[in-house]
């Protein structure tokens, strides 16, 4: 299995050709029993649900999670990974402490 490159990429074999999703399947069962840990409902899924939370636990935006997930609008990525982007009080609280660090920082040094 390959993934090709570009915003059409798709999981494609050696042929370049899409993969079935019975392929897929096959692959992910196999993973299964060769995986220490992984549980025996573990789905090709999964693996997508764990690549968004690392998108989103890093910074990247809804359209950079939509885009890499494939997903044909921002909503559907929203509507499943809302959840996981720290809340709009999170980041404003976030960004006004930061101000006011910076200027009680800058008040100090013209004090000197």
């Amino acid at each position: 299995m390959t993934r090709r490159r570009g915003p059409g990429a798709l999981l494609v074999n050696e042929l370049g050709q899409p993969l079935a999703p019975w392929t897929l399947e096959r692959a992910i069962r196999s993973a299964r029993k060769k995986v220490p840990g992984l549980p025996p409902e573990f789905r090709f899924h999964d693996l997508r649900h764990y690549f968004a939370s690392m998108l989103i636990a890093k910074g990247a935006d809804v359209k950079v999670v939509q885009t890499r997930l494939r997903h044909a609008s921002a909503k559907t990525t929203l509507d499943t990974y809302s959840h996981l982007w720290p809340d709009a009080d999170d980041s404003t609280r976030t960004a006004i402490d930061e101000v006011f660090a910076e200027r009680a920082e800058a008040l100090a040094s013209a004090a000197e």
